[in-house]
């Protein structure tokens, strides 16, 4: 007897039946296995399980959308006010600052108004009244009222008055950036210095006015128009154009600045045409005539060294 083929004979013998139950899927219902094979087979009672257990994760729990719309509700009505608290936070330091509604005021202006304001600063003569129309202790809208100070003529006429100075240097061939910028900042500097001595003759006066800084501003402000005047004449027509055109302008800011600080700067009695007696409202009228005649001191020393 053979040894070595009675053992391959046990081996084949024995993996006989594994190799059938790997291989096949079995020959029937009366087979034993190890594992099911699921593989093929339908939806079963252990397939339906696991789709309901699966199913409340990917669907989301009933409860989970009625807790999501009451929070984003609240997420949003939290993030809206305090998009207003900040809102009203940088209105409030920012208006301590810069007043943006008192500048809403001065900028409230439209053609109509252009065109008179201009024209009474060129011709003041033949204006009578002076007097700034208020609406319940609130005065009206510039473009309601051309004795009403504004912002608008003063801006336009300092970027205007730079272009023209441009324009001026520029036909002399003496032209740069730099110097632009020089006569620019000069005009800025000198418009300001003249704004903070009113304010402090003011303070050292002690005259108890309504004029603010704005008005202030606006007031020396006008005096541009008469520099344009003079420059476009003295650029078209030569230096005689200049002098002459710049002189009527000269006589007219005076005139209209002292009708209109008269008004703000004297007493009532004087706002009326009575004689002014006193200290006190004598040294009101010397200000308001200094302020008045450093108007045309300005706007020879800004013009004179363009026209040549």
């Amino acid at each position: 007897m053979d040894y070595t083929a009675t053992q391959s004979g046990f081996r084949q013998r024995k993996l006989q039946p594994s190799m059938r139950l790997r291989n096949s899927p079995g020959d029937g219902p009366d087979d034993s296995q190890l594992f099911e094979d699921t593989s093929r087979a339908g939806p079963g009672p252990q397939a339906g399980y696991r789709n309901q257990q699966a199913g409340p994760q990917t669907a989301g729990f009933p409860g989970q959308t009625l807790l999501s719309e009451p929070m984003s509700n609240l997420a949003m009505a939290y993030g809206s006010s305090l998009a207003s608290q900040g809102r009203e936070m940088v209105d409030k330091n920012l208006d301590r600052f810069i007043p943006i509604s008192k500048l809403k005021y001065y900028f409230a202006v439209d053609t109509v108004y252009v065109g008179k304001k201009l024209g009474l600063l060129v011709f003041p003569y033949m204006h009578e009244n002076w007097e700034v129309s208020y609406q319940q202790d609130t005065p009206v809208a510039p473009r309601f009222d051309v004795n009403a100070p504004d912002l608008y003529i003063p801006t336009m006429g300092f970027i205007t008055y730079i272009l023209v100075a441009g324009l001026a240097l520029g036909t002399q061939s003496r032209f740069s950036p730099e110097l632009l910028g020089v006569q620019a900042s000069s005009a800025l500097v000198w418009l300001i210095m003249e704004v903070l001595v009113v304010l402090l003759s003011l303070y050292l006066v002690t005259v108890n006015t309504d004029l603010t800084t704005i008005d202030l501003l606006a007031f020396a402000g006008y005096k541009y128009v008469g520099m344009i005047v003079g420059l476009v004449a003295g650029l078209l027509f030569g230096k005689p154009a200049y002098y002459l055109s710049l002189l009527w302008c000269c006589a007219a800011i005076f005139i209209f600045m002292i009708r209109t600080l008269r008004l703000k700067l004297l007493s009532e009695a004087a706002a009326e045409g009575k004689l002014v007696r006193g200290a006190r409202n004598q040294l009101r009228m010397y200000l308001t005539m200094a302020i008045a005649a450093a108007q045309p001191i300005f706007m020879y020393w800004l013009t004179f060294h363009l026209v040549r």
